[in-house]
């Protein structure tokens, strides 16, 4: 069918929710509105679906996730034939209850037993929630950090993880064959409930999650005499009671939340982007920081997977650290912390993402623990922990994390969370604070130690179908043509991922990459320098990602505003 004949069918047939009705005949007429509605139909990619909410193919509704869901009982009825079950959660966002709601009674529709959480709940509880109950897989209705138009649909193994890219192909297979409006078995919700085919997740299961939390502490018994003070933002989103819980299992009590971003709301009217890596996200924030003089600021996005910090300087102004910095510093923590307490596993593992600060190999080095380096997604990083589990080794990991403001210490789950990254962060902060170190003075003891690494990260918006076009011929033109330099520096090597290669810019000579491919370069310069760029995966953007080094901060950043500036001209933005 062309966009006209869509248009006219979803007018006719989508009649469950009287808002796309609504929208549809708003855009009446209107051609540019109509082709971006109809124009392809919204792709369950790796990770699930994640799109603009509203009506039309292109688009999040209650249809667009009975279909996806139905592609997705059809994979697990085909895994798991005997008693299969899921659990299903859900953040803040516009429609999430409904289409968690949808996802359930599709499920239930096709013989497999729901356990949905009966308020929002962060992602992780949903990695949680999977493994506790075993279930066959799971959903959470969330678009992360996106603006408040738009919502997403996450799936995930009967491992707690986010569906590896096998597993992704074959639901992607059975989505296609699903009929947008007809193909989706459904059942009343009320109907799913009363007949036990849809059960609420009880509180004993939050509970023990908790306590899986607290156990990755190593001096939570100095968090309550310490008097460290923080002020928290869960953005409004689903942060709010297991992060303040969290820290009050711990001992910290003197927690001042903003007051404007408490409590549930999608249409985030405090902070456009909710996204923790934003500064105007966290401004509310800081402001309190003026009155309230913490020791730390917590943020955390809708979902409450990631988190972001601030901390008072010498003159009381309070900086942002990047999710990079968080990261090496809780590493440095952990591993510091448990070489002296004698509780460092033999042949410890972290993990990280190839787009993560590499002062993550000078900090393994030093205490002896292996770095396994994984494509972009938290999904890697999980992964990599069940290869150790199925090794009976999974005591081995002791910590992962993204540059995205990504954590995970212990193994109960399979994805980032910020309820023990706001955990850790606010523990490490109270141990520094009994020996006399601030947060910012911890952060230059590390830098002085292992010496500066400086990174950034700059998206470019491609919205609609003229920008998906455009980053495909971006990725495809630097393939084809990659640059000799950027920045003045010379291109030393291009680490291809979808292509699996890695290519020595001066002989031509190639090796190959053992990760699995992605639509990813990686640009290795002189002076221990890098650029990656990669389309997002669930956003309308390209990313680039910069990484410098040098003997002062201000050294680096002055090498990586060269590098961006160039290489943005190079991508003609």
């Amino acid at each position: 069918m062309d966009k006209m004949e869509l248009y006219g069918l979803w007018l006719e047939k989508a009649v469950d929710d009287p808002d796309l009705k609504a929208e549809l005949e708003s855009v009446k007429g209107d051609d540019d509105a109509i082709t971006d509605r109809f124009y392809r139909e919204l792709e369950f990619g790796t990770g699930g679906l994640r799109g603009v909410i509203g009506a039309g193919s292109n688009r999040m509704n209650v249809y667009t996730v009975r279909r996806a869901t139905q592609g997705f009982a059809d994979y697990i009825n085909a895994l798991f034939p005997a008693s299969p079950s899921v659990a299903i959660a859900y953040d803040s966002r516009i429609k999430s209850d409904v289409f968690a709601k949808e996802a359930a009674c599709v499920f239930a529709a096709n013989g497999i037993t729901v356990h949905i959480y009966s308020e929002l709940m962060p992602t992780p509880m949903l990695s949680y929630a999977v493994r506790a109950l075993k279930c066959s897989g799971g959903v959470v209705v969330t678009a992360s950090h996106n603006p408040s138009k738009y919502n997403g649909y996450k799936a995930y193994g009967s491992d707690g993880c986010q569906l590896s890219l096998t597993a992704s192909e074959i639901v992607i297979k059975n989505v296609s064959k699903v009929s947008m409006f007809d193909g989706a078995k459904v059942i009343p919700f009320d109907e799913g409930v009363r007949d036990g085919r849809i059960k609420y997740i009880g509180q004993e299961v939050v509970d023990s999650y908790l306590d899986e939390v607290a156990k990755q502490g190593l001096h939570s018994d100095l968090v309550p005499a310490s008097g460290v003070k923080v002020v928290y933002t869960p953005l409004n989103g689903a942060g709010n009671k297991p992060v303040r819980s969290i820290l009050a299992k711990i001992g910290v009590t003197e927690v001042t939340v903003v007051p404007e971003q408490e409590y549930p709301n999608g249409h985030f009217t405090t902070c456009p982007f909710p996204n923790p890596e934003i500064k105007e996200a966290l401004d509310l924030g800081l402001k309190l920081c003026e009155t309230v003089k913490p020791d730390l600021l917590l943020a955390t996005d809708p979902d409450a997977d990631r988190v972001g910090i601030a901390a008072p300087s010498k003159d009381g102004s309070y900086v942002l650290f990047s999710g990079n910095e968080v990261g090496a510093m809780l590493l440095e923590y952990i591993c510091s912390e448990r070489t002296k307490a004698g509780s460092m596993p033999e042949e410890p593992v972290t993990v990280k993402t190839i787009v993560t600060t590499g002062i993550i190999d000078a900090i393994a080095k030093e205490y002896g623990v292996k770095v396994v380096d994984v494509l972009t997604g938290f999904k890697f990083i999980g992964e990599q922990i069940g290869f150790l589990e199925g090794e009976g080794q999974q005591d081995r990991y002791i910590f992962g994390f993204e540059e995205s403001y990504g954590y995970l210490a212990g193994t109960y789950v399979r994805d980032k969370d910020a309820v023990v990254g706001s955990m850790l962060i606010c523990e490490m902060a109270a141990y520094y604070k009994t020996k006399g170190i601030s947060l910012c003075q911890a952060r230059e003891n590390m830098y002085e130690k292992y010496g500066v690494y400086y990174h950034t990260q700059k998206s470019f918006t491609c919205e609609g179908k003229e920008g998906m076009q455009k980053m495909n011929e971006l990725m495809t033109m630097l393939r084809e043509e990659p640059p000799k330099s950027i920045g003045g520096l010379q291109t030393n090597s291009l680490d291809d991922y979808l292509e699996s290669v890695t290519i020595d810019m001066a002989s031509g000579e190639k090796t190959m990459l053992t990760l699995p491919k992605s639509d990813v370069l990686k640009f290795t310069l002189t002076d221990n320098a890098s650029v990656v760029l990669r389309p997002s995966g669930t956003e309308p953007k390209i990313k680039a990602y910069y990484s410098t080094t040098g003997k002062t901060r201000d050294e680096a950043a002055a090498l990586e505003e060269k590098i961006s500036a160039d290489f943005q001209k190079i991508l003609g933005f």
